[in-house]
């Protein structure tokens, strides 16, 4: 699997942005269900050109989800996803998500 197929996209939330801005740099990705930890490093390393140091990786759950509509309620859920949080190097950081 390619660099550019295992990381989807930056998660950027409250806690992801307390996580990243603290003393551990710490970035939280979207990836590809089927990316192990070691793809996740090597694919951070190669697309932002700094070093990982760990990785620590989750299924997030689907959520029930409601619409309401003419006809009644309707039920459905939202899509489980994989998510990774990498720990880079002290003095690296990823200006594409920093904005710098």
């Amino acid at each position: 699997m390619r660099a550019d197929q295992v990381i989807i996209a930056p998660v950027l939330t409250e806690k992801s942005n307390i996580m990243r801005e603290s003393d551990q740099k710490k970035y939280t990705f979207k990836v590809d269900p089927r990316a192990n930890k070691i793809q996740i490093m090597k694919a951070v390393e190669e697309l932002f050109s700094v070093k990982a140091l760990n990785c620590n990786v989750s299924m997030v759950k689907a959520k029930p989800k409601f619409t309401r509509t003419k006809s009644g309620v309707r039920a459905g859920s939202t899509t489980p996803w994989k998510k990774a949080i990498v720990t880079v190097a002290k003095g690296d950081s990823i200006s594409a998500i920093e904005g710098v």
